[in-house]
């Protein structure tokens, strides 16, 4: 990165990254497919490896690829996730290091914006719930950028635009999965790193192009020394 460009803005994912919520994703997604009757073990198996696979990525969009014949299952299958996360919410709690992270970021004059593959509903009352709401500068879903979830740029570009942030070289983003890793890519990010506290292990994250591979979040802040 050259020296004149100075980060001016951070985009960091939620659930796995700055959120620890102890497999709740997984749990509401199985809670998901109660709720469409996916019976067999080996339907099962197959859809819950695909979520793995695609962790961070909108939820819809997910269950659009598991049901491509059948929307109504698309659209029930997505309300029953976010209904089975959401009266979970009480379990979720800040990794370690997520608060002291936006304090410094926001202290050194970088703005912070939380991308996710939730909807506004959960996402807000996972603002509430860990009492982040004062803490970030922007909260960012698929539904708010056209639907384009990760691996597209959409949230991280809305982020930028909404700050002002013309150059994306400006920009800087961690996340816990090749999603998160793509859609920092695809918009030009300088600083694209992954981080090991959630769905996609080192090898993973190295191979989808992170720029750098962090134990925890509250390593990222140094990176844009």
């Amino acid at each position: 990165m050259s020296e004149a460009i100075k980060i001016q803005l951070a985009c960091l994912d939620m659930a796995g990254t700055t959120v620890a919520d102890d497999g709740l994703v997984l749990a509401a997604f199985a809670a998901a497919l109660d709720a469409l009757r996916v019976t067999e073990e080996a339907d099962r198996a197959r859809m819950t490896k695909y979520v793995v696979d695609t962790m961070g990525e909108s939820k819809i969009t997910v269950f659009r690829a598991l049901f491509p014949d059948d929307e109504a299952a698309a659209q029930e299958g997505n309300a029953a996730f976010e209904t089975a996360y959401s009266t979970k919410i009480s379990l979720t709690r800040a990794l370690p290091g997520a608060v002291e992270t936006f304090q410094r970021l926001r202290a050194d004059g970088v703005k912070v914006a939380l991308t996710t593959g939730f909807s506004r509903s959960t996402v807000d009352a996972l603002l509430d719930h860990l009492g982040w709401s004062g803490l970030v500068d922007l909260s960012v879903t698929p539904s708010e950028v056209g639907g384009r979830g990760r691996p597209h740029p959409d949230m991280i570009l809305a982020a930028a635009s909404r700050f002002e942030v013309d150059d994306p070289r400006a920009v800087a983003v961690a996340g816990d999965t090749v999603s998160d890793i793509r859609s920092g890519l695809a918009a030009g990010a300088s600083i694209v790193a992954g981080v090991l506290t959630g769905a996609h292990d080192r090898s993973a994250l190295t191979e989808a192009g992170a720029t750098r591979v962090l134990d925890h979040v509250a390593e990222f802040p140094a990176l844009l020394e």
